[in-house]
Formats: C-alpha cells, structure tokens, sequence
C-alpha cells in the first residue's frame, strides 16, 4: 500500500482519498462492522498523510490539486495533523496516546481551557470548578468569556445539550456532558434543553422510527437520573417536538436557508449518494442554539445566548451554526469541548454503543463490567515481558487508569459503579415507565 501511494501522482491520491471517503460513508451507513470500519478508515488516514507529504498542504475535499510542493515543505512533523481522524460519526487515531488534543484545538479553531479561565468560573460562582474542568476532560472552548461577562452582569443565557439515542442504554461515555451540564445548571442557575435526537439516528442507522424513538424514552430516563432541576429542564424528543413547536422549525428553515449543499458537504463529507435527511439534519440540531426555538421557556426573545457542553466531535455542527447565527439576527451560541471516553481496548478511538464489549453501559451489572475490564480493557503493560518486569504498567495508556481517575466512588442506579460519584452528585431514582418522560419538565 505504501509503495503504490508514493508513486501516485497528487491528482491519483486526491481522487482516491474521495473513493475511500466514500467507502467509509458507506461503510458506516451499511452498519459494517468495526473492524471493517476502522480498516477503511486506517485507508484513508494513510492517503490523506501522503497526500500532505507530496502537496504540503491537507487534503480539501472539491479543491483538487495543482502543482506539488517542493519535498523540502514537508518536514517529519508534516503528517501528525492528519493521524486523528474526528468527526460526529468516526473517533479515530493511530497513537498509542489518544487524540492530540492541543492540534484539535489548533484545527478546529476553538481555544484552550486555561488556569485563567477556570480561576475566572470560579470566581464567577463562588464554587470549586468541577473537577472535569481540574482534570482537563473538558479542554477547550468558544466564547466562554463572553459567556462570563454576561452572567456578572447579571444577562441571563441557557445551557443546550444533547444525545443521539442509538442503543437502549448509555454508556459511560455518554454521562460525560450530561455530569458537566448538571454541575454547570447548578452553579450558574439556569434553564437547560436537552435535544434526543431520534431522527438523526433513524436517517445514519438501521432502526425504525418506533426503534429510534423508544431509545429516546430509554435514555432520557438515564439523563433524568443524572438529578437536574426539573423545573428549569426540558428534554424533547426531535420526532415529538417539531411537529409541535412552529418557532423551532421555523428557525430550522431559516438555517436550512443560510446553508449551501456545497457548505455541508464540506463540512460533514456528505455525497450525493447520502439521502437528503442527513444533509438537512444539521440545520435540526442547529436550531435548539437559539431562545426562540422555545417560547415555552423564553417567549420570543432572540437575544439570550447559549451555552452547548458537549464532545469536540459535535463542533461542526456548531461551527456552522456560530457562522449562520449573525446572518439570521441570532447571537453565537459558546461551547465547552470534552475529550473522549477512550474504549476499553486502548485510546486509539472512544467508546461506542455499536461495540459492547469496547463500553460500560449504565445497566451493565457488577459482574459484566468486571468481565469487560478483565478481558478486553487495555492495561498498559509494555512490549515484552521483560520491559515489563523493569518499568510496570504505562498509566498514561491505562484504561482502567482513565475509568479511576475520571470515576470515583458512588453508584449508578442501574448498577454501574464509578459512573455517578466523587461526592458531587447525588443519583436520583431512574424513572420507571411512560413515555411522559419526554415531555415538557
């Protein structure tokens, strides 16, 4: 493979890294399997690196090459950028560490979540920073400064995050923003929305409606556990609510406006093989960006910012959406970026429900999660035995090193120790039953 791509001419690497991207879509789209899924993605890393190395530049999907840049360009660092591949589908790298987070923030454009800033949210609230923002799970940020000044002078803003319901219980992964938004709800006082995206997962996934919208119900009554103030929370279902709030779709059409086929297909790498709900959902997860999506909580004000905690893979979503918002009169809504929850098999991607044996799910019993850790979690043992002897276990590539020292103590309701814990969070009951758990609360 190697050999084949440094004899490629730019123009042969640039049409196949756009088959390869396609065979990924399709791949992910057909619900292959994982190892077929990383392989195909492995490909592609692979062709967009030496496409860096003879063009100098990265690969840009639509903008096909010219002339080649002098070898000289490329120096050894020349291909790091592109070892991470992330997007909202697909968490992949080749390094033994994990993502590159500090080169994200370079890439996505996006700024570091700094000693200065987490000084400033302390001072702001009067309350010791959560330790996801001590420990650097969350990293990374958009305007929240901005967000600091209007809450010291007292302008009200609201907290939106979300969830993809495509299994019928969450992950650990999956509890990371939900922890963080509690805490955040909490210490600043505020209104928070929670959007379940049942018709995203319908359009990418092989579910029906019924499949994708009872995970829906299944995973609200996890989130619900998580203990935020049922009176300043709403969590809606996207198939429940859009056909009952006209000032939602009405915003989802004004961005659906305000965004080109061309855009989006730059953006998420959609083809025009992808049927046209996926390239009109980003406008769907948009919307909830801005107050007037819902006069239930805010009436018709326009101008309350804001505030999405969530994984750095969503960040597209809302790229597109911060460059939409002053185009339709809205303000820019501010991010807060995690890091990944590593899969129990190493960090070189996170967790995910398609996978049960790289997670631990919030209904997975004592005995499965000791099962899943013994025999598939990665222990960071070295090379050979006799490194090994010598060093002892690497924590830095520890899973079980993450799980401690991201999770302590407590219990989950459904069971999963370590998922609710460290003394800051008290675990409601989680609801048993209807599908009233979507409505309004």
């Amino acid at each position: 493979m190697a050999d084949e791509q440094g004899c490629a001419s730019p123009l042969e690497l640039f049409n196949s890294i756009a088959a390869q991207g396609e065979r990924v879509r399709a791949l992910k789209a057909g619900q292959a399997s994982k190892d077929e899924l990383d392989s195909a993605v492995k490909k592609l890393l692979s062709l967009k690196m030496s496409y860096k190395a003879a063009m100098g530049e990265d690969y840009k999907a639509g903008c096909p090459p010219n002339n080649p840049a002098p070898a000289g360009d490329s120096g050894p660092d020349a291909t790091e950028a592109e070892e991470d591949f992330v997007d909202p589908w697909t968490v992949q790298t080749s390094s033994a560490k994990g993502v590159d987070y500090d080169k994200l923030i370079v890439r996505f454009g996006s700024s570091k979540i700094d000693k200065e800033l987490i000084n400033r949210i302390e001072r702001a609230t009067g309350q010791r920073p959560h330790r996801f923002l001590r420990r650097g799970i969350f990293f990374s940020h958009r305007d929240m400064n901005q967000v600091l000044d209007a809450y010291e002078n007292k302008k009200p803003f609201y907290l939106y995050t979300g969830r993809g319901p495509s299994s019928e219980a969450m992950h650990v992964g999956h509890l990371i923003p939900f922890i963080f938004t509690k805490w955040l709800q909490d210490v600043f006082n505020v209104p928070l929305v929670i959007q379940m995206t049942d018709d995203e997962k319908y359009l990418w996934k092989d579910l029906t409606l019924d499949q994708a919208h009872g995970y829906a119900v299944e995973n609200a009554k996890d989130i619900i556990a998580c203990g935020f103030d049922i009176n300043k929370t709403f969590i809606f279902s996207d198939l429940d609510y859009m056909g009952m709030s006209p000032g939602f779709y009405r915003n989802v059409v004004k961005i659906q406006k305000h965004v080109t086929f061309n855009q989006v297909k730059g953006i998420f790498g959609f083809t025009d093989s992808d049927c046209i709900g996926k390239i009109s959902f980003p406008a769907i997860q948009a919307a909830p960006s801005f107050s007037n999506s819902f006069p239930q909580i805010f009436g018709d004000k326009t101008d309350v910012q804001c505030l999405i905690p969530c994984a750095i893979d969503q960040d597209p979503y809302f790229r597109m959406t911060r460059d939409v918002a002053p185009r339709i009169g809205y303000p820019k809504p501010a991010l807060l970026h995690s890091t990944f929850f590593p899969a129990l098999q190493g960090a070189q991607t996170k967790m995910s429900a398609s996978d049960p044996n790289s997670s631990i799910f919030l209904t997975d019993t004592a005995k499965q999660i000791k099962t899943k850790v013994n025999k598939h979690a990665f222990s960071g043992g070295r090379d050979t035995i006799e490194e090994h002897r010598q060093f002892g276990e690497s924590a830095a590539f520890a899973d079980t090193f993450v799980l401690t020292l991201g999770w302590h103590g407590g219990l989950h309701p459904a069971g999963a120790p370590g998922v609710l814990g460290g003394g800051e969070h008290t675990a409601a009951p989680r609801p048993q039953g209807s599908r009233s758990v979507l409505c309004p609360v």
